[in-house]
């Protein structure tokens, strides 16, 4: 670990001296040590004697590791340069596509083009001089066909023609234009004809009729001609022979090229030979007779441009061994070049070759403005296509910037156009739900004010009557709650109950709960003071001061009014009736309890029916009273008491505890009273508890559907 701790600290400060960061890889380091080590043996290697040869033996191996680790590192690099710098752009990206989809079919169409025109031009140089040396060898087939037919026309008589007559001058000159020999037999027996050479050998015994073609006779090749002509019982055999050369080969290939002819081997032969092509060397299977020549002739003219390359073709031919008269093939190689083989194509027609050159250079020019346009096109597709793609980057960079007012202009109608569209759509759609986002955390700060305000609006805790244990918790379905629960202290030994649930729920709900609560507040706090007034004879307001004294029943009538529940609705109904709208109602429950006599008066406006569960097991349902407040204009409503003994327990709740629904049905009155009945001995925080416990299971994984309100009472 401290040797390599080093080796990485000797790293960062070489390659600090160069300002580059230092090799993070494996390989990129030890790149690096086996290029230190490798310089160091070059050095070494200089000192004289074996030291310096031990060492160069030693820089070698080390070297070539060094040149294959830099290699691969440098295949890396500019793959990485490559990828993360040049094809970064999505426009060289396009342009690389361009290349692989329009040039991968090109290079391999050029490709085949140039092997079929090589192939082409090949076969073409192959015919022309397989042409010009059959020619050659019809040639001498018909005179030698002409001359065998005249000589058995002569007369069985004469054996030889007269060195004047007609038909042998013209032997005569056909011999020196053209290098014929001729051999005649008669009957089986040679001939001489004044003035005609006689080469060839004697006709084989194989041979039994015509033949014409190339033949190879005491080690010569040679374009060889057998006719007979039988007249008068009498058989005349004439052989043409024309030696096949180097200068036949020039003459006939007539400037194509160079011209090599191999006597190839037989099936029983083992020889080979090597033959000079051009400029290389083939080695060619020759023919069992090792005396068979191999012939060249002509050459190859120069290049007339980088284009004219040699052009060099094989192609075969039939030849008879004319002793043996076994069939044998005859190897040609033909080297030539493009530009000559052209002239030679176009040397017959000259016209219609001008005519081909101009339609291919128009062909040529019309393909030119082809690709222009295509170019052209291409360029302007690729701009489209890296316009909108600059356009939507530059966009999101504005929009990371937080400016959420830029926009794509858009200009086109198409699939890029449509995502430009979509991108504008999206930013307006971000922007407005980033408003309604501040709207909403603004009103979810209203919302927790409004949550916290209400929080103030139920009783604390710690409110209780000597003989009197109360309890209340209200669970809002929503961050407000429509339930209501209140109670109102008066003095050491009375109170008032109020317990309400309001139509709705949220924020409306909440705010006619707030109307609610204030409403019997004060309803009830006046009608306490106007009581603690009469009885105790302050004077809270010289009105009323003087009317208790002066008509003192009118004044117990209207403390009388303050004071009872009923009553308290009946203006609480006329007050939310003209109030509030004609769908917003309220259910309330209003008792008041008096320690002195343990009796609770009450009086129920549509609420549930609170219970008073006995210790004996008994149920009252405290159902005295009228319909909802707020809904009717005129109604009245009843009130009743109840006396509370000792251990009962008064239970008010609102339709969230009850009325909760899951695949067994509702929660139900029957649960709540079962559960409050079996926990009565328990302190009134925890029956409330359980309660909410056995809501919470019955109502699982499914959302609160209402506010749970929940009052207890127990007289002590």
């Amino acid at each position: 670990m401290a040797t390599n701790g080093i080796l990485k600290r000797i790293e960062a400060r070489v390659f600090g001296w160069v300002h580059l960061p230092p090799p993070s890889s494996r390989l990129r380091r030890l790149t690096f040590w086996f290029g230190v080590l490798s310089l160091l043996l070059v050095l070494l290697s200089l000192l004289p004697g074996h030291a310096g040869g031990f060492f160069a033996g030693l820089r070698v191996p080390v070297i070539f590791i060094f040149a294959v680790c830099g290699l691969i590192v440098t295949i890396g690099w500019v793959a990485d340069l490559i990828r993360n710098k040049l094809l970064w752009r999505l426009s060289n990206r396009l342009v690389v596509t361009y290349l692989l989809v329009g040039f991968a079919p090109v290079f391999l169409f050029v490709i085949l083009a140039g092997l079929a025109g090589y192939v082409f031009a090949g076969q073409f140089a192959i015919y022309a001089v397989s042409s010009e040396l059959d020619n050659r060898l019809n040639q001498i087939g018909a005179q030698n066909e002409s001359l065998a037919r005249h000589l058995g026309e002569v007369d069985a008589v004469h054996s030889v023609r007269k060195l004047d007559a007609p038909e042998a001058k013209a032997e005569a000159a056909a011999e020196k234009t053209t290098g014929v020999s001729i051999a005649v037999s008669r009957d089986g027996k040679p001939m001489s004809l004044p003035g005609i050479t006689t080469e060839t050998s004697a006709v084989p015994g194989w041979m039994q009729d015509h033949f014409l073609g190339f033949a190879l006779d005491n080690g010569k090749l040679y374009m060889r001609a057998e006719d007979r002509e039988s007249r008068a019982g009498h058989s005349v055999v004439v052989v043409s022979s024309v030696p096949l050369n180097a200068d036949l080969l020039t003459d006939a290939t007539r400037s194509l090229g160079e011209t090599t002819l191999v006597p190839l081997r037989s099936a029983e032969s083992k020889t080979s030979r090597q033959v000079d092509v051009g400029n290389s060397a083939v080695k060619i299977q020759v023919d069992g007779d090792a005396s068979a020549p191999t012939l060249s002739g002509g050459r190859t003219t120069q290049s007339a441009g980088f284009y004219d390359i040699p052009v060099s073709f094989g192609g075969a031919a039939p030849y008879t061994n004319w002793q043996t008269g076994e069939k044998l093939t005859l190897g040609m190689i033909v080297t030539s070049r493009p530009t000559v083989l052209y002239q030679h194509l176009v040397s017959y027609s000259p016209a219609v070759s001008n005519i081909v050159r101009v339609l291919l250079i128009i062909v040529a020019v019309l393909f030119a403005i082809i690709e222009l346009i295509a170019f052209i096109m291409a360029v302007r597709l690729n701009r489209t296509i890296t316009g909108s793609v600059s356009d939507l980057y530059a966009a999101t960079q504005q929009i990371n910037r937080g400016d959420l007012t830029h926009r794509i202009p858009v200009t086109r109608n198409d699939q890029l156009a449509e995502l430009s569209v979509a991108f504008n759509t999206m930013t307006a759609s971000l922007a407005r739900l980033l408003i309604e986002q501040k709207e909403k955390e603004r009103l979810q700060n209203e919302l927790s004010i409004a949550q916290e305000v209400q929080a103030n609006l139920f009783p604390s805790s710690n409110i209780s009557l000597p003989m009197l244990e109360l309890h209340g918790v209200c669970k809002p379905a929503q961050s407000v709650s429509g339930d209501y629960y209140d109670f109102l202290l008066f003095g050491n030994d009375r109170l008032g109950i109020a317990l309400g649930d309001i139509s709705g729920k949220g924020i409306s709900a909440a705010l006619l709960m707030a109307t609610l609560h204030s409403a019997v507040r004060a309803y009830r706090i006046a009608g306490e003071e106007i009581i603690s007034a009469g009885n105790a004879g302050l004077l809270v307001a010289d009105h009323l001061h003087r009317l208790w004294a002066e008509n003192p029943q009118l004044a117990k009538d209207l403390v009388q009014m303050f004071d009872s529940p009923a009553r308290i609705l009946l203006l609480l109904n006329k007050h939310l009736y003209r109030s509030t709208q004609m769908e917003k109602y309220a259910t309330l429950f209003l008792a008041h309890y008096d320690g002195r006599d343990q009796v609770l008066t009450y009086s129920n406006g549509g609420q549930l029916p609170p219970l008073v569960l006995g210790l004996d097991g008994s149920i009252k349902r405290m159902d005295c009273g009228g319909p909802v407040i707020g809904l009717l204009a005129d109604v009245e409503y009843e009130q009743g008491k109840v006396r509370l003994e000792r251990g009962d327990i008064f239970v008010a709740y609102s339709d969230g505890v009850t009325e909760p629904e899951n695949d067994f049905g509702d929660f139900g009155e029957e649960r709540l009273v079962e559960i409050v009945q079996r926990n009565k001995h328990l302190p009134l925080g925890e029956i409330s508890h359980h309660v909410m416990q056995a809501l919470s299971a019955w109502i699982g994984a499914e959302e609160q559907p209402d506010d749970i309100t929940l009052v207890l009472a127990r007289q002590v």
